[in-house]
């Protein structure tokens, strides 16, 4: 597959990763890890049909990470000449030698570390013409406007076409690395006027232009969730069950994947501490993690440390089966890595039968939630309270548009109150799930 634009060749990575790996080596380390990338790309946004920002972007990085016993030392360069490359190096050594021993510092274990690189179909190059990305963000731009006269403005419709390579290698002997691309488009809009104007947007990512949405399909989208939130108004203050619309249902997973992270579990910062083997879920849950899906975006045959990446069931019918770990945490814990460095892999929340519209009809009275605001999750307690805006439902029906809202509870009891999962299933980065009802908050309004 053609790598037109990227200025070093695979080759050319493995030798600067060799190069200091050998150099770090020759410095006094007793082990060392590398990684060396290179990205690039160009992002086009269009405003009321005129072009506000053209940008280009290209970068490249090496990070160094050296070992000498159970000292630890990390260094950064974006310059890869000779000079500065070993530089680095030798500064990693430097810091190494002045911080404290760390039991649990060092390298995977060399049996865990990947040995089979299959090409996940990651890389998928969008040969896009300045002026032809002008004309898509237009096109999406366009639709919106023509949805409804009451869409008045806009925040802009924007594309993006990114590629990037990275090679990581560490002195156990691995060495791996592939090319990935990441291609979007994005319409934001404004219904209404006054003080009655309401913001939406939506989004589409892929790793190939071909499986992007038409970009009129995005801009109309984006218009309709603008038009479909007039007349927003408060609620009283209450209790009734809450279905969280999908993109926000895999906002809910994000927090379990923190939750039940590594960094935060020996740091005893979260409330999943002594969670293996427990019901954390409502037993309709099930979660599995994939990292070998072609052209996902949470894919890769590897982690962060180099450590081989495993088909996992991390929840099943509400049991925690498995955390999210790297090396080291795994060794704060007295554990096995799970090949988490850096993330979890194309998390999959096994989806229900039921479109959202027939979730609707099923609440008797109750909230959908299509925005959230603000930060108010504490991982320790697990306490939830945001800022909320959405929809109304009376007698299975949306009966108005919700705004200036809160809504709170505790994610422990979210999670064991979930009653259903849509067939809505979105995907969004490395995460897929359907809307999610739960099946009682407390709403706070007027």
């Amino acid at each position: 597959m053609s790598r037109q634009g990227f200025s070093y060749t695979d080759d050319s990575l493995r030798d600067i990763a060799q190069d200091l790996l050998d150099h770090a080596r020759a410095g006094g380390a007793t082990a060392a890890e590398v990684d060396v990338s290179e990205g690039f790309g160009q992002s086009v946004t269009v405003r009321r049909g005129e072009v506000e920002t053209i940008e280009y972007n290209r970068d490249k990085g090496i990070g160094v990470t050296v070992y000498v016993g159970q000292r630890k030392g990390y260094a950064s360069s974006s310059d890869f000449s000779r000079d500065a490359l070993r530089a680095s190096v030798d500064a990693a050594l430097s810091i190494a030698r002045f911080t404290a021993e760390d039991d649990c510092a060092g390298l995977p274990d060399k049996s865990l570390l990947a040995t089979e690189f299959r090409d996940l179909d990651l890389y998928h190059p969008w040969e896009l013409p300045v002026e032809q990305a002008i004309e898509i963000a237009k096109r999406c731009e366009d639709a919106a406007f023509a949805t409804s006269p009451d869409v008045r403005n806009s925040e802009g419709g924007s594309v993006s076409a990114q590629q990037s390579q990275f090679i990581s290698a560490n002195s156990l002997g691995f060495m791996a690395g592939y090319s990935s691309s990441r291609q979007y488009i994005t319409c934001s809009v404004i219904a209404g006027e006054g003080d009655a104007m309401q913001r939406e947007d939506w989004y589409a990512s892929q790793r190939s232009a071909a499986d992007l949405p038409s970009p009129e399909a995005i801009g109309r989208y984006a218009a309709e969730r603008a038009l479909a939130r007039l007349g927003a108004r408060r609620v009283r203050t209450t209790r009734v069950p809450v279905l969280f619309e999908a993109p926000l249902a895999i906002g809910l997973i994000g927090h379990f994947v923190q939750a039940a992270s590594g960094g935060s579990l020996y740091r005893k910062s979260s409330f999943l501490l002594d969670s293996l083997g427990k019901q954390i879920f409502s037993p309709l849950i099930s979660i599995a993690e994939r990292p070998h899906l072609p052209r996902a975006m949470g894919s890769g045959m590897f982690d962060d440390d180099g450590v081989a990446t495993h088909d996992r069931e991390i929840v099943q019918d509400g049991v925690l089966n498995g955390y999210f770990l790297s090396t080291y945490s795994a060794r704060k814990l007295g554990m096995q890595t799970t090949g988490n460095a850096g993330g979890s892999h194309n998390l999959i929340v096994k989806p229900g039968t039921r479109s959202l519209a027939d979730m609707i009809g099923s609440i008797k009275r109750g909230l959908l939630v299509t925005e959230l605001l603000g930060h108010g999750v504490n991982y320790v307690t697990g306490d939830y309270s945001r800022g909320a805006a959405g929809y109304w439902i009376e007698n299975g029906q949306i009966a108005h548009p919700v705004q200036e809202i809160t809504i709170a509870g505790n994610l422990r009891d979210m999670y064991m109150g979930i009653k259903e999962v849509g067939a809505d299933t979105l995907v969004r980065g490395s995460k897929q799930c359907g809307s999610i009802l739960i099946d009682r908050m407390r709403i706070a309004g007027a």
